[in-house]
């Protein structure tokens, strides 16, 4: 448990592992009322999927102890929180409980709950995303999402809400419950079990997002020449290529790539190959943040092309990466070491984490490494989180739903 605090924000997280529902709800309400000393205006909790069976039962034990004017939350594959030595830590496969207060001087939480077939037409004006959400673009809210993978048309709010909102930041998470259980959604003491609820942040309060795929690129970046919907059919591979007007068929530039690796990356490859769209149109050195990555669907031997999972457009460039464990690692510790240079003295109050279920010990073989990462390099910063179906989170100024990624949202002063 810790209390990361300015003069006067404060922001508490505590975690319980009592196999008892009520036990686990008097721990963290107790714990974090103690920590905060202050009357908290936004609480964020997680549950994990060892409490399927009890998740009707919980807001109405957290209503008997707790009074918070807005409250999220929902279930997760695994919990992240801060036990009793003040250290960040993920339970991935036993009962769990992770409960955030804060205390936000100057800041307005608005909370809410969408349902699917209430999101606006993508072609709507943006009034009516703004009248759905109740806050203003001109307030700069910054919003955290959970969302039910099957009914909160999760996409399409994305680009609704970057289209209403296109200068705020969105993070956050599918919810999940385990293999074969259904996910489970809270807002203000209500249970939900479709949909979306979140907050938006306005006020005296920043969110920075960092968005972690756990790729490294491998051969150099690729224009597109032509393209069909999410298929690529033809490539520039080089400057020559460029200069000579001459274009080649993925598959070719594929093979060509592969034998030019290690005999440890051709390995990784044959199961752990991604490819990377470039965000930015016009930066010319791509470095780590710059790519979403994305997943590899087919290959028609005959015509060289290859499927990807998203859609694609001539004149955008691309690189292949692989993705294993030691790169995740390296990626993630990229990005905090960034952050850490590019915001040494702010003021950080609180952090958010949002982990694919595929990450944690079944990718690193060890438990708390993504949580311990963060703690190293942003240190005594209270950490919440769950293990997600999905993960939400910008890159080069879009938002979008990711896998395998951690993306933290870190909550600080302006």
């Amino acid at each position: 448990m810790v209390n990361a605090a300015t003069s006067e924000m404060k922001w508490v997280s505590t975690l319980s592992t009592r196999p008892s529902l009520e036990a686990a709800v008097n721990d963290v309400v107790e714990q974090a009322q103690a920590l905060l000393q202050a009357p908290a205006d936004l609480a964020i909790l997680f549950i994990s999927a060892a409490f399927t069976s009890e998740y009707p039962r919980l807001m109405p034990l957290l209503e008997e102890r707790l009074r918070v004017p807005v409250l999220i939350g929902c279930s997760g594959g695994g919990v992240i929180g801060m036990n009793m030595q003040g250290e960040a830590q993920e339970v991935e496969d036993y009962p769990a409980l992770s409960l955030s207060l804060a205390y936000l001087p100057g800041v307005t939480a608005t909370p809410f709950h969408l349902m699917g077939d209430q999101l606006p037409d993508l072609d709507s004006p943006p009034d009516r995303w703004i009248d759905l959400i109740g806050v203003e673009p001109a307030q700069q809210p910054s919003f955290i999402l959970l969302a039910d993978p099957f009914s909160s048309r999760v996409n399409s709010l994305l680009e609704g809400l970057d289209y209403a909102y296109p200068n705020s930041v969105k993070i956050g998470g599918l919810a999940s419950a385990g293999t074969g259980n259904g996910s489970s959604l809270f807002c203000n003491y209500c249970h939900h079990q479709e949909g979306v609820v979140g907050v938006a942040l306005t006020g005296d309060i920043v969110v920075d997002a960092i968005v972690a795929q756990g790729c490294r690129p491998i051969g150099h970046p690729l224009r597109v020449t032509e393209s069909e919907r999410n298929i690529l059919l033809r490539l520039e591979m080089d400057a020559d290529d460029v200069k000579e007007g001459k274009s080649r068929v993925p598959l070719e530039v594929l093979q060509e790539m592969f034998s030019d690796l290690s005999e440890d990356d051709q390995e990784l490859a044959q199961n752990s190959l991604f490819i990377g769209l470039a965000r930015s149109e016009f930066k010319q050195q791509l470095e780590r943040g710059d790519f979403l990555i994305r997943n590899l669907i087919g290959v028609d031997p005959k015509a060289g092309a290859i499927a990807i999972g998203d859609r694609i457009r001539p004149g955008q460039r691309v690189q292949f990466h692989l993705r294993d464990a030691r790169t995740s690692a390296e990626d993630l510790e990229v990005l905090l070491a960034r952050y850490q240079q590019q915001h040494k003295g702010a003021s950080i109050v609180g952090a958010l984490m949002f982990s694919c279920l595929g990450r944690g010990e079944r990718l690193y073989g060890a438990p708390n490494f993504d949580s311990g990462l963060f703690s190293r390099y942003i240190q005594n910063v209270p950490l919440s989180g769950f293990f997600c179906n999905g993960e939400i989170g910008p890159v080069g100024g879009s938002t979008f739903l990711h896998g395998y990624t951690s993306v933290f949202g870190i909550c600080r002063r302006p």
